[in-house]
């Protein structure tokens, strides 16, 4: 297609929410920028309320004209509905690009999808990568963080513009180039997942406080805020802390008292979830974040289950658990949550041989993403050290967990024995006890699946497998 009159250093389709956000952060950081909605009103509205950077702005009515306002080697971001909807873009886009362009799927994809897409790009053209973009609404305006995927020359090709709208932490770039095809949207999907059960470990402790302690809204925000101001430092403890806190303008009552215990989800939680389980690596405490948002919407199943067995027979107090013990116990699920979340990370690389940059992903991940936190410091020094060794066993974090482990005990035994559900926390402590046991129980289970299936095992006292039990002999 004709380059006559472009103007644009890149384009983007799809000025929803995050798209216009986007958009506007590009146009601010001095990028001439061509915008394109299906909607042309929606595009016109855009416009009008850009203000001063109205300027730097290239809006088009059609395709065609879109691309043609976009200077060669021309780059486009997608910012529409993940799945069919990007496929149906992509096909729209192709005839009127060349080979050398570049399509970008910023959306919150499946990174099977990618791989897919950067498959068939590698065939028909044009170049194509997916980035994974956290941060929500905010971070889309002033500074997301920003988790690339594909080849290297589709990075240098607008990595620069990238680093330049991402978030940054200590004038560092919240912004990197972390493998080939689908590997910038696989780690995205992890932290997705690590947002899951950091937000369902928090919500945990605000259950014991609430329930346990019969503790106000009120006074647990400012729970929250002073953990905010340790170890637990992080964006989540933040906002759990103003949400607490906050009272409804309509009925004066705190918000919490109000709001429905119906928790909603888009799915890349989930995703997380089946990736473990696909990797053969586990990731427990995220799975129980999942399934504890499916539970939730049951409600009207568990109002039905507290008229047959009754309420939980709850009679907790501050002498059972300090609140001291409860902070403790989220530092614990903490660690181990990421442990876990970088574990699936290690374990993609190896089955799909991309050289995951593990350290730079925590340091992408200080600034601009929901789970920004004060621990990922220590935690990219950490993978730094050893890449390959479970997060918990990092000099740094073995001495935290050893601190907090009885407290974590305490807080899950407590709240099990008065009645409280604490499943992401249970879940934690588990894993924990079970990569701290040498010889665990699955010898049991070795055994029955020979005894049943003659899937043989391995001995402990000979080399090699497919040995059988006596049983198998008669």
């Amino acid at each position: 297609m004709s380059s006559n009159g472009a103007v644009a250093e890149i384009g983007l389709i799809g000025l929803g929410t995050m798209g216009g956000n986007l958009a506007l952060n590009i146009a601010e950081n001095g990028f001439q920028i061509a915008v394109y909605n299906r909607t042309t009103e929606k595009t016109d509205q855009f416009i009008a309320k850009a203000g001063d950077l109205a300027g730097k702005l290239v809006p088009s009515k059609t395709l065609e004209e879109f691309v043609a306002s976009i200077k060669p080697p021309r780059a486009v971001i997608l910012m529409v509905p993940a799945g069919d909807a990007v496929d149906a873009q992509i096909e729209a886009l192709r005839p009127l690009l060349d080979a050398q362009d570049l399509i970008i799927d910023a959306g919150n994809a499946n990174y099977h999808d990618t791989n897919r897409r950067a498959a068939a790009s590698s065939e028909r053209g044009p170049r194509f990568m997916g980035i994974g973009v956290s941060g929500g609404e905010e971070g889309a305006r002033f500074g997301p963080s920003i988790m690339g995927g594909g080849a290297n020359d589709a990075w240098d090709q607008v990595g620069h513009i990238l680093e330049a709208i991402s978030a940054k932490h200590e004038g560092e770039p919240c912004a990197a180039h972390l493998g080939e095809a689908g590997a910038g949207h696989l780690v995205k999907t992890v932290h997705n997942g690590i947002e899951y059960a950091d937000m369902q470990m928090i919500a945990e402790v605000y259950g014991v406080m609430r329930d346990g302690f019969g503790m106000p809204a009120g006074e647990i925000g400012a729970v929250f805020e002073k953990w905010n101001q340790g170890v637990l430092q992080s964006y989540l403890i933040e906002i759990s802390g103003k949400v607490a806190a906050t009272s409804d303008p309509d009925t004066g009552r705190p918000m919490l008292d109000i709001i429905l215990d119906r928790a909603g989800q888009k799915g890349t939680g989930r995703w997380t979830a089946i990736e473990a389980l696909m990797l053969g690596t586990p990731a427990s405490t995220i799975e129980a974040a999942v399934a504890v948002r499916n539970m939730s919407s049951r409600l009207e199943e568990r109002k039905a289950g507290e008229a047959e067995f009754g309420a939980a027979p709850v009679s907790l107090g501050q002498d059972l658990i300090a609140i001291d013990a409860l902070e403790a116990a989220l530092v614990a699920g903490k660690i181990v949550c990421y442990a876990q979340g970088f574990g699936l990370i290690l374990e993609a690389a190896r089955q799909y041989g991309w050289a995951m940059p593990l350290p730079k992903i925590a340091k992408i991940w200080r600034n601009g993403c929901i789970i920004r936190s004060a621990m990922l410091n220590d935690m990219s020094a950490a993978l730094a050290e050893d890449a390959e060794r479970n997060l918990m066993l990092a000099p740094f974090f073995s001495a935290k967990l050893k601190e907090t482990e009885a407290q974590l005990r305490q807080v899950v035994a407590q709240a099990a024995l008065h009645g409280l559900p604490v499943p992401a926390l249970s879940a934690a402590l588990s894993y924990f006890d079970i990569m701290r046991t040498a010889r665990s129980t699955a010898n049991m289970l070795q055994g029955q699946r020979d005894f049943f299936g003659a899937h043989g095992f391995e001995r402990t006292d000979k080399d090699g497998s497919g040995y059988h039990g006596p049983w198998a002999m008669g």
